[in-house]
């Protein structure tokens, strides 16, 4: 047996309505994929329009892509750096005080390359309280990031990272305890 692309269809899957995954898509290219600095307010005001369950002090920088805000919780005071993906076919929880750096990917889909059609294989994503997600970093379908772990520059997170905990590397694996000094 081989992969067979022309069989694949999403299943039941269903992102949301037509129009508004279309109107979704235009502000997202025009406003978040953009390279001019539309205020941080602004864009928050059109997340929570579109459904997304947003908190104060919200900084969302330039050419990030969300895939659908509808499926976007945000805490408060989190950072959304430069180049940032949001893949979220299914749910993204992010806590509060989080930290995503620039060209992060978030991917809550992937396939299931055991199966002929390549179906969609999703998975929430979680980001607890103060977790800081480094630059160039990916974190995979289902994981956990408990709170204030750390994700390291160019990591790839494939399980769940324990609290308060540094991890690195592809796949990425514990490196030491986080601490905090005053």
């Amino acid at each position: 047996m081989q992969t067979d692309l022309s069989k694949f269809d999403v299943g039941d899957y269903k992102a949301g309505s037509k129009g508004k995954v279309i109107a979704w898509y235009f502000i997202n290219y025009y406003i978040f994929d953009s390279a001019f600095p539309w205020p941080y307010k602004f864009k928050v005001m059109l997340l929570r329009f579109f459904g997304a369950q947003i908190g104060e002090g919200i900084v969302i920088k330039t050419k990030v892509r969300i895939k659908y805000p509808w499926l976007l919780t945000l805490g408060r005071n989190c950072w959304i750096g430069e180049s940032v993906w949001i893949d979220n076919l299914d749910t993204v929880s992010i806590g509060n005080n989080v930290s995503i750096s620039q060209g992060a990917m978030l991917l809550t889909g992937n396939h299931d390359y055991r199966l002929s059609n390549f179906p969609y294989r999703l998975g929430k994503i979680q980001l607890e309280d103060g977790v800081w997600i480094g630059a160039r970093s990916v974190v995979c379908p289902g994981v956990i990031c408990k709170s204030h772990s750390i994700l390291t520059v160019q990591s790839v997170a494939t399980k769940n990272m324990e609290a308060w905990s540094i991890y690195s590397g592809n796949p990425a694996a514990f490196v030491r305890a986080r601490t905090m000094h005053i």
